[in-house]
């Protein structure tokens, strides 16, 4: 049984989790590096996000404090905009940027953004596959026959359910700054060279979602494999 856990598709795991940190890092230090440049308008996070939502015609969502780092998020359930430590009250490029970004997914679920729509729809199922997959398929390695491949098969059909999630919220994490950036150039809050800052924050930001649907997928490639071995061996 040790044949399925020692292997060579352990590297597909490791490139992943690499490709991720890559990610990561990139952001953190793109991020901090325009958080140290102020916005000449000098406009706080908040009051570009406040601005950007009334632009939008939006004004049943609050703009709300968060603690952490980079934990920015829109709640459409609850219709709340998020907004961490160092963007809430930062005058900096980084942090304007970011706002815009969060403003962009609470108009999307405004407009009724279908891709917005889709990833909302399949949370549930995504959780359900990233906690149940990998038991499921354990369980499988253990049995023999047909109910083997039943519970490998219900495993690897979970997972793909998250990687579907990964890979829906590139779309919405791609319009959503398309739509910051669009937003920041014609209101005047922030200056052309301000602008191209935001792109540079809001390109590393998007690498972090295209790393995690490339390391879902190679998990996902893993299980294939692990499930193929099982069902010729």
């Amino acid at each position: 049984m040790f044949y399925y856990y020692y292997d060579w598709t352990y590297i597909l795991v490791v490139i992943g989790a690499l490709i991720c940190i890559a990610a990561s890092g990139r952001v953190n230090s793109v991020f901090s590096r325009y958080s140290r440049v102020q916005s000449r308008a000098g406009l706080t996070g908040r009051e570009a996000a406040e601005q950007i939502l009334h632009r939008n015609g939006i004004y049943d969502v609050q703009v709300i404090h968060i603690p952490g780092n980079l934990t920015d998020h829109y709640n459409p359930g609850k219709k709340t905009l998020g907004l961490s430590d160092a963007v809430y009250n930062s005058t900096s490029v980084a942090a304007v940027g970011v706002a815009a970004h969060e403003c962009g997914h609470a108009v999307q679920h405004a407009v009724g953004y279908a891709p917005l729509s889709v990833r909302g729809a399949l949370v549930p199922v995504a959780n359900i596959g990233s906690a149940a997959a990998w038991p499921l398929i354990i369980i499988g390695l253990f049995m023999n026959g047909e109910t083997a491949m039943i519970f490998i098969n219900l495993g690897i059909f979970l997972f793909s359910a998250a990687v579907l999630f990964q890979i829906i919220t590139l779309p919405v994490e791609f319009n959503a700054s398309g739509r910051a950036v669009k937003v920041l150039e014609t209101s005047g809050m922030l200056y052309p060279d301000e602008v191209s800052s935001v792109k540079k924050v809001l390109g590393a930001a998007a690498l972090t979602y295209v790393a995690g649907a490339a390391s879902m997928i190679l998990q996902l490639l893993r299980l294939i494999i692990i499930g193929g071995r099982k069902r010729n061996g």
